[in-house]
């Protein structure tokens, strides 16, 4: 006789539902609680996200199971991405995108983890001790989207069974498969590292797909004999900043011979005739426009979604592990992109619905979505319509939940007539939220 699989611990209700197109990704319903934990945990305001931290949000006595569920459960890592990507592909749908593709790297003390060696670190700007990977996010109408991401494996720590690649092969092997999913890319962005691989031209050329890719100042181009090198006069352009500040830039076009399809520009924070330093920076593009007025702007998206997954990576605990096998660390970042997505799609979903403010109690009430027009009466709500700002509101969502989860060993201590009782109705108010409302049939 079977025993009938018994229902999983609910979390939060809207975090509940996303999660639930993974479940039939787990043989075990302690798997499937532990992934949804993990995506609570990762969510909340938890400073720093190690797995006693995590455990102690979501009202666990340790890390143990969370850690078992990520070392050692049997669940496939590989077949999370395709449904992730699955959704993803869903919920943009036909929607052309702008692709992104960067490094990550952080710093890690000792060679005990897996990949871990002195190399160079971008986010410090020099190399350390610490491990690196090539990952790829797209941008859909102001809104960027986790897709992919791979392990960079140096040299000195190949393992057997291992092939070496280099960023660039990694770079190449994220392009084709992402285009073999069917997403519609309509531009590509890399810094230099990727822009100067021929590797990397190649197969974008080969796929067809626009690019706008950073080069050195060194940069050779072959020309015929007897031509020259000449730039373009300086134009200037705003250009916007981080800090929704907006600053005076100026680009040129420089032209090797002749122009070709691929074109050259060096952008600048001055007009000086030879800008130098950080002051001055190239890129190359194949863009079939005269893009002399978007080139810029267009590019200034990589540095954006840079700056993006920097608040990503901090505010959900992209270095937080505490693993040292790749496998695990694979699993932990996998279920990082899933939650990262899980916010996108809340952030498309406020920018698309923006939330109206009512005048009156009576609107209020009479309101057929009262009760997100209630959720946004928080006075910690914020309307904007960023990934940052989706991220708040749906940490003051989650807030009963994990504040009911921290207090409730008290609770066993001192028994407060009402107060269990008040907290699990707030959280049934809170269960009454919809993230978005576009809904998927769920994954087979």
């Amino acid at each position: 006789m079977v025993t009938p699989r018994r229902e999983a611990v609910n979390t939060v209700a809207f975090i509940d539902n996303y999660c639930q197109h993974y479940y039939s990704l787990f043989e075990d319903v302690r798997y499937f609680e532990a992934f949804k934990y993990l995506h609570v945990g990762m969510l909340s305001e938890t400073r720093y996200k190690s797995l006693p931290e995590i455990a102690k949000t979501v009202g666990l006595k340790d890390g143990q199971s969370l850690h078992h569920f990520l070392r050692d459960a049997l669940w496939d890592v590989k077949k999370m991405r395709e449904t992730r990507l699955w959704l993803t592909k869903m919920f943009v749908g036909e929607r052309e995108i702008i692709l992104c593709i960067d490094e990550t790297g952080d710093q890690k003390k000792g060679k005990s983890t897996d990949y871990v060696t002195r190399q160079y670190i971008g986010n410090l700007g020099k190399t350390e001790n610490g491990i690196v990977s090539v990952n790829a996010y797209g941008v859909v109408d102001g809104i960027t989207y986790p897709l992919m991401f791979e392990i960079f494996k140096p040299k000195n720590r190949l393992q057997d069974g291992d092939k070496y690649k280099t960023k660039p092969q990694i770079a190449v092997e994220i392009i084709q498969e992402l285009k073999a999913w069917g997403f519609k890319i309509k531009l590509v962005l890399a810094d230099s590292l990727y822009g100067e691989s021929g590797d990397v031209i190649r197969c974008l050329e080969k796929l067809q797909l626009e690019f706008i890719v950073a080069i050195r100042s060194n940069h050779g181009v072959l020309m015929p004999p007897g031509s020259r090198k000449r730039y373009n006069r300086w134009k200037a352009y705003e250009q916007k900043l981080s800090d929704r500040q907006t600053e005076t830039r100026y680009l040129r076009e420089i032209i090797f011979g002749q122009r070709r399809c691929i074109r050259y520009y060096q952008i600048s924070k001055v007009n000086t005739p030879d800008p130098t330093g950080d002051e001055s920076w190239y890129v190359m593009t194949n863009l079939s426009i005269d893009l002399s007025g978007n080139v810029a702007q267009l590019y200034s998206l990589r540095n954006w979604i840079e700056y993006g997954f920097k608040q990503v990576k901090n505010e959900l605990g992209w270095a937080d592990f505490r693993l040292t096998n790749y496998e695990s660390i694979e699993r932990w970042w996998e279920i990082i992109f899933s939650a990262y997505l899980l916010v996108s799609i809340q952030a498309t979903y406020f920018q698309l619905n923006p939330q109206p403010q009512p005048t009156s109690t009576s609107e209020l009430s009479s309101s057929s979505d009262d009760d997100i027009y209630q959720h946004s009466q928080h006075p910690y709500w914020e309307s904007g319509t960023t990934w940052k700002s989706a991220l708040n509101n749906i940490r003051l969502i989650i807030q009963p939940y994990v504040f009911y989860c921290l207090i409730r060993p008290w609770l066993t201590v001192f028994n407060i007539p009402g107060m269990k009782r008040c907290f699990l109705k707030l959280i049934d108010f809170m269960n009454d939220f919809r993230a978005s409302p576009i809904s998927f049939p769920i994954a087979s």
